[in-house]
This record gives C-alpha cells, sequence and structure tokens, in this order.
C-alpha cells in the first residue's frame, strides 16, 4: 500500500533502465505520478523500465538517449517538456565510470569522458529544467551524488571530483533558486546492489557481497529501492523545507572513522 505522495505529479528520471533510476521510475509510478519520462540509452532497458512504470499505474514517456553530450542531453529534456503539460520532479541520477585508473596514469579521455558526463550534462539537464519550473510555479530537482563526493576513492580521481562537483552544483542552484520554488538536492549513496557494482566487480564477488558487507556498519549493501526512498523523500512536500541537502544513504559508512585493528 502506497501513500499516493506524487498524484497528478509529472517526474522524469534519467538512466532510469537499472539500479536506483528504474527502483524511483517504478516508485514515482506506484506513489501516484501522472507520467515517467524515462532517459535512458539502452533501448532493452527502456522498454522493460516503461513496461513496468505503466503496469504501476503512470504513463511512461520512453526518451532513447545517450547524455554523453550537450546536445542529447537538452534534446532529452524537450522531449520530455513536450510530452507534459509541467514538469514537476527531476531525478538527474545518470553517471559514467571509469575504475581503477591510478591518478598517475589517468587519461585525459578517461577525466574527460566523466566530466561530460556526471557533470556537465547535470547541469544542462538541470538547468534547463530550472527554467522551466521557474515559468511554471516551481519544482524538484534531485542528484545522484556519491560518497565518493566527500573523500578519495583510490583509483577513481574523476568520479570523486565530479560527484563532489554535483553537490557543490546543487547548493549553488537551491540558493539561488529558493524564492522561485525550485528545491535542489542530493542523494548520496554508499555501496550498493546494483547492476553497475555487478558490471564493476562481477557476479561471483558480489554474491560474497550481498552475504556480509563488513566495511558497512550495517553489515550489507544498499538496495536499489533504499535509495529510491531517498529519492521521493526529497521530492515530497514532506521535505517542503529541505533544499541545499546531501542526504548521505550509506548505512553508517561515513559516520566511521576507524576502529583499532586487532
Amino acid at each position: 500500500m502506497t501513500s499516493g505522495r506524487f498524484v497528478g505529479k509529472n517526474v522524469m528520471v534519467t538512466a532510469a533502465g537499472a539500479g536506483f533510476g528504474r527502483a524511483a521510475a517504478r516508485a514515482f509510478a506506484a506513489e501516484g505520478a501522472s507520467a515517467v519520462c524515462l532517459v535512458e540509452r539502452l533501448a532493452d532497458r527502456l522498454d522493460a523500465v516503461a513496461a513496468e512504470v505503466q503496469t504501476a499505474g503512470a504513463r511512461p514517456v520512453a526518451i532513447e538517449a545517450d547524455l554523453g553530450d550537450a546536445a542529447s542531453t537538452e534534446q532529452a529534456l524537450t522531449v520530455a517538456l513536450e510530452s507534459v503539460d509541467r514538469l514537476d520532479v527531476l531525478i538527474s541520477n545518470h553517471a559514467a565510470m571509469t575504475w581503477e585508473k591510478p591518478y598517475l596514469e589517468l587519461a585525459d579521455e578517461d577525466w574527460d569522458l566523466e566530466l561530460r558526463v556526471n557533470l556537465t550534462s547535470h547541469h544542462v539537464l538541470a538547468q534547463r529544467a530550472a527554467r522551466a519550473m521557474v515559468d511554471s510555479g516551481g519544482g524538484v530537482i534531485v542528484f545522484t551524488a556519491s560518497v565518493n563526493a566527500l573523500g578519495a576513492g583510490s583509483g577513481a580521481a574523476p568520479y570523486c571530483v565530479t560527484k563532489a562537483g554535483l553537490v557543490a552544483l546543487c547548493q549553488v542552484m537551491a540558493v539561488e533558486l529558493a524564492r522561485d520554488g525550485v528545491r535542489v538536492n542530493c542523494v548520496s549513496p554508499g555501496p550498493a546492489d546494483t547492476q553497475r557494482s555487478i558490471d564493476l566487480v562481477g557476479e561471483e564477488m558480489m554474491e560474497q557481497f550481498r552475504a556480509s558487507f563488513p566495511g558497512v556498519p550495517m553489515n550489507r549493501l544498499a538496495s536499489a529501492e533504499d535509495v529510491a526512498e531517498a529519492f521521493l523523500y526529497l521530492a515530497s512536500d514532506a521535505a517542503g523545507y529541505v533544499t541545499g541537502h546531501n542526504l548521505i544513504v550509506d548505512g553508517g559508512l561515513t559516520a566511521q572513522i576507524y576502529d583499532v585493528p586487532d
């Protein structure tokens, strides 16, 4: 049983075909959203989540797009805005990762890729969406950042830098847009059980992590639904006085400093 927090609302979710985005798209639909605009670069994933959104009771707007450049990002938003009478919520969730590249060996093209996808495209999407929201009386934008925004991850320099940049962008937007009725926040997940994690470490290793993940105080990975619920809270009226916030969803990971070794 759901609370219907988003009855009549129109929502846009990027990277909607898997992981956090797919869980969020389903959840918004289940909570009464009128339309859910789904942005995904892989057609099979897009078809699957569109069917799930429709089954949950919302109208899916499927947008196949690669958000690797400003033009395609802006076009995806244009399609979404042409498909709904107003955009109430944007979940800007997409990312690229080039893991395990020591900083001294990092290629410029890897840096450029993550900067383009993980930061510039979010700026383009959020700025254009915010303009539309201001014109229509307000709205909510939520970025997917990461606990990597808070410190170093070995071999992940561009990822850490771009996620920290997203948090900074969120704060600037939140301050500048507060009086225009647009709230802007971030969700920073910790280690999670998603397709991207499987792609990074393999299914066999993920099975071990699902059984126990002692690096996190709660001793488990986040589920996609854990993170989707954070999106829904920040997008809901319950968070009506929350803006410029980075909500960390990490099972206590960043709350812990260290334990004395045995």
